[in-house]
């Protein structure tokens, strides 16, 4: 089944959406956080019972928002050929860090910047190096800590598209602290068209445990990136059980793949070509994203605010009383 949240006639509703793209609300205004809370069973007759039912407006005529809004985003990197790219980018390193090969290294980013499927993504306030970032998510159903892989299959209630959003120059400058990235991801994450629930990707999974989903990028409708999602080196089950790990995964967390290689982001396509080529998005142009037996997400960048003036550091001398 397919999941959406969406604005319509000035009212936020729910719904599961049928094979020709129409929404049916689901039942009673139910949301679809919620529901997901109550666990897999009633998320699907939920589902059911509203594609019974006569359907509301069809998905091209509404606003579609983020599916859910998640308590928690955790974005791993797991795409070996990504890490590759991006590092030749940032300081014309060749190779993986050690340490990458060690576990599914993730970092938290920012839930209250997420976006819908379509929407406007703002440019950073005083960033001049945008960048998209290919990659789909998977959506936690139950709570869980500690939990084994094979465990953490029936923790994954659905998967969506998901776009990591990136300032690259401001990245690459407060990253040179040791710590981040912070601001250089803070103004945009994308989550949609729609949440798919897990069991209608499982046609896709591959004799080694992977979702072998074929994955495109366009800027301006000219495709500059295509991988597979089973070009990952830890599965989905891998990244729910270390997430889990001394700690606890929720209902509604989100954690995603980490970008595609290939052209799943910019940077990755600097590194390798020597050369900033595409260029680094600017106002009007559309970024598309799709992931097979997904979806599709379309933003275009528009102009950002003015960033609010901070001072410098403060030197200040290190008397002690």
């Amino acid at each position: 089944m397919r999941f959406v949240t969406y604005q319509h006639d000035g009212h936020v509703s729910c719904g599961a959406v049928d094979e020709i793209d129409r929404i049916h609300p689901l039942p009673g205004g139910a949301q679809l956080i919620d529901l997901i809370s109550t666990g897999t069973d009633a998320l699907r007759a939920a589902g059911a019972q509203a594609l019974a039912g006569d359907p509301g407006p069809p998905a091209n005529q509404v606003r579609l928002l983020a599916p859910i809004q998640p308590p928690t985003i955790r974005d791993f990197v797991t795409f070996e050929e990504h890490v590759e790219g991006v590092r030749r980018s940032v300081d014309r390193t060749r190779g993986v860090p050690d340490a990458w090969y060690d576990a599914p290294t993730f970092y938290f980013t920012n839930p209250y910047a997420v976006i819908g499927a379509h929407d406007d993504v703002p440019m950073p306030p005083g960033a001049h190096v945008l960048d998209f970032e290919l990659e789909v998510a998977a959506v936690v159903g139950r709570a869980g800590r500690d939990l084994t892989p094979e465990q953490a299959r029936d923790h994954i209630v659905g998967y969506t598209v998901m776009n990591d959003w990136s300032a690259r120059d401001l990245q690459s400058r407060e990253m040179q602290v040791g710590l981040g990235p912070c601001k250089g991801k803070d103004t945009a994450t994308t989550l949609g068209p729609w949440l798919v629930t897990a069991d209608e990707l499982e046609p896709y999974r591959a004799a080694d445990g992977f979702l072998a989903l074929a994955l495109a990028a366009e800027v301006n409708g000219e495709v500059v990136g295509r991988d597979l999602l089973s070009n990952m080196s830890w599965t989905f089950e891998d990244m729910v059980a270390y997430a889990s790990r001394g700690t606890e995964v929720r209902p509604g967390d989100v954690l995603g793949s980490g970008t595609c290689g290939n052209g799943g982001c910019l940077a990755e396509l600097w590194g390798v070509r020597g050369e900033q080529t595409p260029p680094a998005l600017k106002p009007g142009d559309l970024v598309t994203l799709t992931a097979q037996g997904i979806g599709t997400t379309a933003n275009t960048v528009v102009t950002g605010a003015e960033p609010v003036p901070v001072p410098l550091a403060r030197k200040r001398p290190r008397t002690r009383p």
